[in-house]
């Protein structure tokens, strides 16, 4: 079941929901209009991009990681296609930061074999 004030996951049993602190047992905000849902579950990116931070790109993983820590805020702020675009912005910069990881030291490498 579902809190019909902010679409919370509940427990049958609870009489408030541990969300937004409602009472269960109360009618939905407008009563006409059906309770929400589950929040839809966008990816935010955040364990990827701050491996490639680590391991590939610093200036391109920070880039990525700031894009993925605004995902759940938009989020919670109801706006589910600005948190999508965010997503898809953060994915984008994490493999950018992952191909300059790659390409770079193999440029360099290249660069000093061909030198010697």
């Amino acid at each position: 079941m579902y809190c019909g004030g902010c679409g919370a996951e509940r427990e049958d049993a609870a009489r408030f929901c541990k969300r937004c602190g409602r009472a269960l047992d109360d009618p939905a905000p407008d009563a006409g209009a059906q309770a929400p849902g589950p929040p839809p579950h966008v990816e935010n990116y955040l364990v990827p991009a701050i491996l490639v931070t680590i391991f590939c790109c610093l200036p391109f993983g920070i880039v990525s990681i700031v894009y993925a820590a605004q995902v759940n805020g938009k989020l919670e702020a109801g706006d589910v296609e600005g948190a999508r675009r965010t997503a898809a912005n953060a994915k984008m910069w994490a493999w950018i930061s992952f191909g300059t990881g790659l390409i770079v030291p193999a440029m360099l490498l290249t660069a000093f074999v061909s030198a010697l």
